[in-house]
């Protein structure tokens, strides 16, 4: 009988979203998928987003309650959970950042309260060292890391293409440093990379995503295949976010298609620098540092290609498909 495990839906853009994807894509031969609405991220207007979330999500938590099953659960709405349903959960924690509350005064709340409860889980993992040592000092034991993984035959095909052709067909001048900041949403650091090289020559700044805070570089919303396809254009990476991410996909993919990058030692970024032995930006020179890891030797971009390449999709496939199976044991 093929197990039933209950989650979030995975259709979303964010990084969060794309990893609950890929989990239900790597295991989708072995396990039956039931899912419950995301309504957070239908929400245009943020102030008093999760609120309005959770208040609409707790009908379905609460015809969950007798459904046989596993829980794969990344929301705080695992707090209207009982204690037998935890019990049968695996807790994705993807990051935890006060500057994204939306709920205040009572987010912070939830959140205490959440610390408080996962240890009642099955399991609990997250994506990098850092959270995993954020997680323990709160009471959290039961926890592990499932790094993000990638499609290597994706990113080879990729590899293969000439960057100066991707520039072309994007429109990206080619006697100009390509400079990518990753998405332009709030706290990504895309307005100290910005500041550092405003009126530098030489540079083009390029942005990805949503694009809300009006990047003042030339931003690109694109489909994943040229989405990637741009990675390869790009000359330089620079992550300077003031948030705590989890493990940037944004930041890996980058490094796995030969961008040398300048990384913010913070959080799951940090453990992805220090991985990848990537060097932390400094506003006072960026620019000068931008230029000399353009010049970057080509073998570094073989060695981090060689250290992220372990997490592939086999990696992935295995990781979970064991936790799963572990969980909907006795």
């Amino acid at each position: 009988m093929t197990p039933v495990v209950h989650s979030m839906s995975p259709r979303a853009r964010t990084g969060g979203r794309v990893y609950l994807r890929m989990i239900h894509d790597a295991t989708a031969d072995s396990i039956e998928w039931r899912t419950v609405p995301d309504y957070k991220r239908a929400y245009t207007v943020r102030r008093g987003r999760k609120v309005r979330h959770l208040a609409r999500l707790a009908p379905h938590i609460r015809a969950l309650r007798n459904e046989p099953g596993t829980f794969l659960w990344d929301d705080l709405s695992i707090l209207f959970f009982t204690r037998e349903m935890r019990a049968r959960t695996v807790f994705v924690f993807h990051h935890y950042e006060p500057l994204q509350f939306d709920s205040w005064p009572l987010e912070p709340l939830l959140w205490r309260r959440l610390f408080a409860v996962l240890p009642q889980c099955r399991a609990v993992v997250c994506v990098a060292p850092s959270w995993e040592a954020f997680l323990q000092e709160r009471g959290v034991n039961n926890v592990q890391v499932i790094y993000n993984a990638f499609d290597l035959a994706e990113i080879d095909r990729v590899r293969g293409m000439d960057p100066a052709e991707c520039k072309a067909r994007l429109g990206l001048p080619q006697d100009e440093i390509t400079v990518y900041a990753g998405k332009a949403v709030h706290w990504k650091g895309v307005e100290t990379v910005a500041k550092a090289i405003k009126g530098e020559p030489g540079f083009r700044l390029v942005t990805t995503g949503s694009n809300t805070i009006g990047s003042p570089g030339h931003h690109f919303d694109l489909p994943r295949p040229r989405y990637l396809e741009l990675l390869r254009a790009c000359d330089v990476g620079v992550f300077t976010p003031r948030m705590r991410e989890g493990w940037s996909r944004c930041a890996a993919e980058a490094l796995l298609l030969g961008m040398p990058c300048l990384i913010q030692p913070i959080a799951g970024l940090g453990d992805l620098a220090r991985l990848t032995e990537q060097p932390p930006p400094d506003p006072r020179r960026l620019a000068r540092q931008i230029r000399e890891r353009a010049d970057a030797a080509p073998d570094e971009s073989k060695a981090v290609y060689e250290t992220l390449a372990r997490f592939d999709t086999t990696y992935f496939h295995d990781a979970w498909s064991r936790l799963l199976a572990q969980a909907a044991g006795p």
